[in-house]
């Protein structure tokens, strides 16, 4: 996330033990600005679950990155993401339905500047890593 640049101004976690010790793992990394909000709505939600959290967030609340549980982040991930354009989208998007483990990260940007307006299709997966994908570029390097 560091090397990417991504740097969320606020940061929905589940109130559950595993997702908090998670984000502590994180924090030093996402810079000293980003606001945390833990929110019990979040633990185990189902995806529309979180997609109504993402919409009732202020709008100036961006980046915002969530800290949640599968299978509702791994359904969220896949019901925002856009039919893929490109080569690398359809990869990204292929590593995603074949399995989102713990740790892992979506990333998706949207057109609008105003949470309220993200439904399902209106984002484009711009990255995912897995921890082992994170393995393998530590390897490469």
């Amino acid at each position: 996330m560091r090397r990417k640049g991504y740097r969320p101004a606020l940061v929905l976690c589940s109130t559950s033990k595993r997702t908090r010790e998670t984000l502590e793992l994180l924090l030093p990394h996402l810079g000293s600005s980003a606001r945390i909000d833990y929110d019990r709505a979040l633990y185990l939600a189902e995806w529309p679950r979180l997609l109504g959290e993402i919409r009732a967030t202020p709008a100036d609340a961006s980046p915002l990155m969530l800290v949640g549980h599968n299978p509702g982040l791994e359904q969220l991930a896949l019901a925002l993401s856009l039919q893929p354009q490109s080569s690398a989208e359809r990869a990204r998007a292929e590593s995603l339905v074949e399995k989102f483990p713990t740790a892992a990260l979506a990333v998706l940007d949207f057109e609008t500047s105003d949470w309220r307006d993200v439904k399902p299709g209106s984002g484009r997966l711009i990255d995912y890593v897995r921890p082992k994908d994170l393995a393998a570029r530590i390897e490469d390097e």
